[in-house]
Parts: structure tokens; sequence; C-alpha cells
């Protein structure tokens, strides 16, 4: 087992930076700033930290277990990470980062700076993080995770390397799924089909009954929209289905966390919080319902790609394109409603659906934004049986 044993559908890149993290390789290939993008879902972050385990690492360009299991928990004393549940990366947080970075290594052969979502850096904090990376320390690797190039300024784009990811094929993502955890492959191909190859969407279909079973509500909802009330009622239980599935990832989280800030400051289980600590802890609650703010959006948007799949497929089968759908599971209820409807109104809701994610994205009301999308879809069922 390597650093990159668990990545998938990536060989070009994992190519490119398994030679720049090989002690042997003198030449151009390795550099100080690095930039990956590639779509959501296509394993940014987990090739980010296998970089650095490789970088890190005093075994070669194809790390060790201790290193990699101090990565993995974010632990090693050369590896600085950022990450943000807000929508946004702080300047302060930024700042802090930038002098971390000037530090020397201590252990490690670099000290490893990843950010991910830089997107979410506004054009005041991208400004901080330039100057780091145009006069960086000898030592120090900057690694940052980004959709597209163009989620940057240019003139940070102008001092990294890029690596573009592509999305993996759903082969890929499913004998990745099936390999790692271990389940039937039938199982990982639907998952890794239906989650479009996104790989930890197709984890959590694979290994969570929850998440598939809301993910057949959400789809069903979808279809049974015949008119506007209707789809005023889909769109408060597509709410709620979304408000479920953010709880499911954060309530776990949010009680490990809360248990380790308390154990760190001494109190017992059970015991009130001493007046003098009531701060921090409201700070943490603070944070964690910025997440869950985030994750309830996250969740709407993942509920909106997943109906996009099955208009897409919809649209497919009017089209007789012979292409394969997403949703094959119900073949038979996307002949029924192609049958019955337009390509030109399905084209429609395909627009208001992206245009809801973009209003989203946005902060307008997820409810007004997700009725006005499933109202438009009544327009592609009047002529449905």
């Amino acid at each position: 087992m390597t650093v990159w044993s668990d990545l998938t559908g990536q060989d070009d890149a994992i190519a490119i930076f398994r030679a720049a993290a090989d002690p042997a390789n003198s030449g151009d290939s390795m550099t100080h700033s690095w930039l990956i993008t590639g779509p959501p879902g296509s394993g940014r972050s987990n090739l980010a930290y296998a970089f650095a385990a490789a970088l890190l690492s005093r075994h070669g360009a194809d790390g060790d277990p201790a290193t990699t299991r101090q990565v993995e928990a974010r632990t090693h004393p050369d590896l600085a990470v950022l990450t943000t549940e807000r929508v946004i990366i702080s300047i302060e947080e930024v700042r802090k980062l930038v002098s971390i970075s000037q530090f020397s290594p201590s252990v490690g052969r670099y000290r490893v700076m990843v950010i991910e979502d830089a997107d979410r850096m506004v054009e005041r904090t991208s400004n901080v993080l330039l100057k780091a990376l145009e006069e960086p320390p000898e030592r120090t690797v900057w690694i940052l995770c980004a959709p597209s190039e163009a989620d940057l300024i240019p003139t940070i784009r102008s001092r990294v390397r890029s690596v573009r990811l592509r999305v993996p094929r759903v082969d890929e993502v499913a004998a990745l799924i099936e390999r790692r955890d271990k389940v039937d492959p039938q199982v990982a191909e639907r998952a890794a089909r239906e989650a479009q190859s996104h790989i930890g969407m197709a984890h959590r279909l694979a290994t969570n009954d929850e998440a598939r079973a809301r993910r057949d509500e959400t789809l069903s909802l979808a279809l049974g929209i015949q008119n506007v009330p209707q789809a005023v009622v889909a769109a408060s239980r597509l709410m709620e289905i979304a408000g479920d599935d953010a709880k499911a990832i954060t309530l776990e989280r949010d009680a490990e966390e809360r248990e380790s800030a308390l154990r760190s400051m001494g109190v017992e289980a059970g015991q009130a919080v001493p007046p003098a600590l009531r701060s921090q802890i409201k700070t943490l609650e603070d944070d964690q319902k910025r997440r869950a703010t985030r994750s309830l959006r996250d969740g709407l948007d993942r509920i909106l790609v997943d109906i996009m799949s099955l208009y897409r497929d919809i649209l497919l089968v009017q089209l007789g394109s012979g292409l394969p759908t997403i949703n094959s599971a119900i073949q038979s209820r996307l002949d029924e409603v192609a049958s019955g409807s337009d390509p030109a109104d399905t084209l429609a809701v395909l627009d208001a659906l992206a245009v809801a994610r973009r209003r989203i994205a946005a902060n307008v009301a997820p409810a007004l934004a997700l009725e006005a999308a499933l109202i438009t879809a009544t327009r592609q069922r009047r002529t449905t049986p």
C-alpha cells in the first residue's frame, strides 16, 4: 500500500505528484506552490493530502504508514490545513496560515500548507496569500484546491503549477468503493452511477441505507409532481430531506467536537461548564451552526443534482439517444414520463433546476428557489398520463 493506493481515475495527476515528491528527482518536477482543480467529487482534497504525505515522508515518493496516519489525522507537525465551514475564508485565517508557513520543517522534508476550497477567498484575502507565494521559504510547499483556475485571481494563478483532475469513470469509482468499503459489486456500481462518479457521495450511497432512502424519495417526489400545489408540497418535503441529510452528517461530528473540547479543558462528562470557559464553547457552537447552514445548502444542491439527473435521463429517452441512464433502477418510470411529455419542456425544467442551484449558492431563500424550479416541472407534466 502507498499513499496513492486509495485514489482512482487520476493516473496522470498521480504521476506528476509522485515525480515531484521523489527525493531522487532533482529536475523541474518540484515547485513551491500547486493548484489542484477538478469538479466536485473528483478527489481534489484526497490527492492533496496524499501529495502532502509523500512530501513529508522521509521514505520516498510512496510515503510511509506512520506519516500517512499523521496526515490523515491532521496531526503531523509540519502540516498546516485551512478548511472552512463558512461561505468564505476569512482574512484572519489566511494571515495565521501565512505566519505558520514561515517556520522551517521540524521532522519532515518540507512544511506543507494545504488550503481546501481556495475559491472561497475574496480578493483582499487572496492578496495576503499572494505575498506568501511570491517569496516562500525554501522548504515550504503550498497546495491549493479549487474547482477551476478561474476561481482564483490571475496573480495567484500565475504563481502556482496547476494540475487538472478529470471526472473518474463509473467503473473506476465502483472498483474503489468495492475494494475500500467491502461492498457488493452491484451495490458499488449503482452507487457510483447514481453519484455520477462523485467519490464521497458514492461512498455514502453504498454504505448508508438512510442516504439511499432519501435519494429514492427525492426522485419519487419529483416524478409525482402534477400541479402547482403538489410542487409546493414537494419543495417543503425536499427541504426536510435536506435538513435530515445535513443533520446525519453533522450531528455526530458536533457531539465529538464538543466532547473533545470539554475534555481538553478538563471538564468531565455531565459536569457544568465553568463560566470562564463558556465563551470558548459558545464560539464552537457558533461555528457548528454555520456548518449546519452550509450542510443544509450542500444537501439542497445534492437534491437538485439528483433531480437534474432524473430529467437528463428523461431527455435522453425522449431523444432516443441510446445512451445509458443514470437512474436505470427506475427505467420503466423514466420511459413512462418520457413518452407523455415533450423534450422542450424537459429542457426548460433542466434550465430551471440549474437556475435554482445558482440562486441558492447566491443566498436566495432556498425554499423559494426550490419551489420556483419545481413549479416549472408541472409544465413538463401537462401531457403526462
